[in-house]
């Protein structure tokens, strides 16, 4: 297709507006232009037009035609057109005049209307939504930024972006890359951010007040598992000879920490401090590799309220490293291994710098990840943009893992550009299309490495929420004990199934999701598992008799002051 005939289309479905005005005197036409207009060849960046019943608020016809971008730039942009009339301000005959638009407007779309100019790579991709989605009157906010850390489980936002479901919301949405988690949380809670991709543990701590306090919620549940552990090919030779091998000779898999112990005993002999990374103090990397760590012997750690390095008593070091940084840390000697997400564990294995020994699939199975975080303001003053952002979240996640995940060697294309993930496909590749590479040459099937829907995944579980809390007073970071009713009570002031159930029920009722696959009977809290490296049992609803059942950590009477543990 020319740029001629793209540009012949939209003027097109400009006139048929006028038109159609025309042929409805009940009706006015408003052209608003929205950024600024690059002339030449058609290259209007964005116009809106709308056809508003005369005194009504509620759009009648609704047609976008979204940055078609400058000419020769690489990749096709992409044109919407969205449909709306209101029954109570049409009558019958004009009700059928509009319920013909929107198939003559795609066909003019499809016919010769449709985007082929080329557009930057920050643009989105030319395979987009091709569902009519109208979005929901009464959006609060449209243009919202929202942010991110360089990694591979950030995959629904940059697909909802791409694949056009924010805009088939009414949402123009801006993603950028934060320096670390901290700037991330501090910027959604001044407002510089409308939400982010947070660490699980993040709505959780800020909201107790662990850390900067602010209330964040969290209406959708990004991934499950995702994320490794990482040790120098040194510690690896010196692990090696404790594990297990396979008739072929491989090392036998998962692989406990308890093969890492006398490495670290070894270490503290020579007076060699064993120090390990992992990303930030309330992150699910802390909290697995202290788990891995205290189910193979090793101590990570206490926290108190008068020293929060997290090294009281600790056998192992741990200290925050932000993620892009880890393969470095590492090369430099500065850390002897680490617990982050995708690619940085596989970044180790390309550059022959190290060995992942386990991932967290192997910890806890099917363990949750990231979380979609905004503040309970926002959500209280933007109930409807809430629902639909959560929406286009569901949908790009359901993109993610339908068809046995046949999108994703796509998706990875799309996290290695330089505005999102920035790492080679490849690297992204090794474990996001259902494969880990241990030592170079020791790649394995595992299909859930990387999980975005399947398994009610998106779901924000309260017993997640009480296992994440759970973890932070085992190690000090809730300096008292706690009754279970309170695990349960700030599980449901930070986790918000209600928003989550709103918007997937919304879909299901759009046709574009299937209600089977949502757990609209759940009390939110998991089935009792022992899905565990160590085979212990969890359960949500009771957080302080499994504490009792940890081997190394915090019991329920216990306190953490001036270095020493206190009944």
């Amino acid at each position: 297709m020319t740029d001629c005939c793209a540009s012949e289309g939209r003027q097109a479905l400009v006139l048929y507006c006028f038109a159609l005005s025309a042929c409805l005197p009940s009706l006015s036409l408003i052209g608003n232009r929205h950024d600024d207009a690059v002339i030449g060849h058609f290259d209007v960046r964005r116009w809106t037009f709308e056809c508003r019943a005369t005194g009504q608020a509620a759009p009648v016809l609704f047609l976008k035609v979204i940055k078609p971008e400058p000419f020769g730039l690489g990749k096709p942009s992409r044109t919407f057109i969205m449909i709306s009339y209101s029954d109570t301000t049409l009558s019958s005959p004009q009700r059928g005049v509009f319920a013909g638009s929107a198939a003559l407007l795609a066909c003019l779309l499809a016919a010769c209307g449709g985007p082929s100019t080329d557009a930057p790579s920050s643009s989105p991709s030319s395979s987009e939504s091709t569902a009519l989605v109208i979005p929901m009157e009464g959006l609060e906010k449209t243009e919202l930024t929202f942010g991110f850390i360089k990694l591979t489980d950030m995959a629904p936002l940059a697909i909802a972006y791409e694949k056009g479901f924010f805009e088939d919301e009414g949402l123009y949405v801006t993603l950028e890359p934060q320096a670390n988690w901290k700037v991330l949380l501090d910027r959604v809670i001044d407002g510089e951010l409308s939400g982010a991709h947070m660490l699980a543990g993040q709505p959780l701590a800020a909201t107790i007040g662990y850390g900067t306090k602010a209330h964040i919620v969290t209406p959708f549940s990004m991934d499950l598992n995702g994320n490794g552990i990482t040790v120098s090919n040194e510690v690896w030779e010196k692990m090696r000879p404790n594990i297990p091998s396979m008739e072929d000779g491989r090392p036998v898999h998962p692989i406990s920490a308890s093969a890492l112990k006398p490495v670290v005993e070894e270490y503290a002999a020579d007076g060699k401090p064993f120090n390990m990374g992992m990303v930030f103090p309330v992150s699910t990397h802390n909290y697995e590799l202290r788990y891995w760590l205290a189910s193979g012997g090793i101590h990570p750690g206490f926290y108190s309220p008068d020293d929060v390095s997290g090294q009281i008593q600790a056998d192992a070091l741990l200290s925050v490293t932000p993620p892009p940084q880890m393969p470095a840390t590492l090369e430099a000697g500065t850390i002897y291994g680490y617990c982050v997400g995708e690619p940085w564990n596989q970044q180790a294995v390309f550059k022959g710098i190290g060995v992942p020994v386990i991932t967290d699939y192997e910890i806890w199975k099917d363990n949750p990840e990231k979380v979609f975080g905004i503040t309970a303001e926002f959500a209280e003053e933007n109930p409807v943009t809430t629902k639909a952002v959560t929406r286009a979240l569901i949908r790009a996640a359901m993109w993610l893992d339908e068809n046995d995940n046949a999108n994703r060697a796509e998706a990875v294309e799309i996290l290695a550009r330089s505005e999102y993930v920035g790492a080679d496909a490849d690297v992204i590749a090794n474990s996001m299309t259902g494969t880990f590479e241990y030592e170079r040459g020791d790649k394995r099937e595992v299909p859930d490495f990387n999980v975005f829907f399947r398994y009610n995944a998106t779901y924000p579980y309260y017993s997640d929420a009480v296992w994440y809390l759970s973890q932070m007073r085992r190690w000090g970071q809730i300096s008292d004990s706690k009754d279970d009713a309170w695990y349960d009570a700030t599980a449901r002031e930070v986790y918000r199934p209600d928003i989550y159930l709103e918007a997937a029920q919304s879909l299901v009722d759009d046709g574009l999701a299937d209600a089977a696959d949502f757990p609209w009977e759940t009390d939110g809290y998991k089935p009792v598992t022992s899905d565990f490296i160590d085979g212990v049992s969890y359960d949500g609803r009771q957080p302080n008799a499994y504490l009792e059942s940890l081997t190394i950590g915090l019991k329920s009477s216990q306190t953490v002051a001036a270095g020493e543990v206190i009944e």
